[in-house]
This record gives structure tokens, C-alpha cells and sequence, in this order.
């Protein structure tokens, strides 16, 4: 099928990229401004507590219901689906038997980001199936 005619509900796969990195840093700024204006407000508020999804876990096949993966996208960063993750620093990598892995977008060893490419080199090996 040709990607062009995909329509965007059914492609719900998007890279993880500088910009998906500042949108999760800036919705962990305003989810912590938000903490801090409930607190002074009110000392009794309960906070709605999000948990992961039970079928988008780590180490988990992907259900089929997120569509076909497509080729270009199999050992490359991700965003996540999950909504318990939308504020977390991280993205996810699926392998062509649709596993998923969750890493981190900190630095790993306090040099190499995200989008390194011998860390993209080194999350294609971990992942290969």
C-alpha cells in the first residue's frame, strides 16, 4: 500500500524527535506548576493518578488494534501511545515481531542523548530480534 494514502488515524507511529523531547519536557513544567498552584490552594486535593496500560507494557507484543508497523519504522525511536507516559522521558522501540522497549531520553552515560548515533546503533542491536 502506499504510505501517501495512509490516512493519519490509521498511522498512529511517529518518530521520536527533538521537538516530541521539548513537548514532553514542557508538559512535565506545566504539570509541576499546576502541582505546585493545587498545593497552595488546597492541601486536601486528590491528584488523578494515571498507570500504564496493562497491553502496551514493556516486553509485550503490540496489539494489532495500533495497525500495521511499517518498515522504515522497526528499531527506531518512537513516540509512546501510552498516556501514563505522555509526561515521562521516554519513547519506546518495537522489532519486527512488534515487541515493545521502553528507554530512557536521558543521557546515557551523561554524554550520549537520545538521538546519538552510536546510542541509535546500540538500541538497534538490543532490540534486534
Amino acid at each position: 500500500m502506499n504510505p501517501l494514502l495512509w490516512s493519519s488515524e490509521t498511522n498512529s507511529f511517529r518518530r521520536f524527535t527533538s521537538e516530541s523531547l521539548a513537548a514532553i519536557e514542557q508538559r512535565i513544567a506545566e504539570r509541576k506548576n499546576r502541582q505546585n498552584k493545587d498545593k497552595e490552594e488546597s492541601q486536601h486535593a486528590e491528584e488523578e493518578k494515571l498507570t500504564p496500560q496493562l497491553d502496551l507494557k514493556t516486553c509485550k507484543k503490540l496489539p494489532s488494534l495500533y495497525g500495521d508497523l511499517p518498515e522504515e519504522l522497526i528499531g527506531e525511536p518512537l513516540e509512546d501511545f501510552d498516556p501514563y507516559y505522555s509526561d515521562h522521558k521516554t519513547f519506546m522501540v518495537l522489532n519486527k515481531r512488534r515487541t515493545i522497549f521502553r528507554f530512557t531520553a536521558m543521557p546515557a552515560l551523561f554524554i550520549l542523548g537520545p538521538f546519538n548515533p552510536m546510542r541509535k546503533a546500540a538500541i538497534k542491536i538490543l532490540t534486534h530480534s
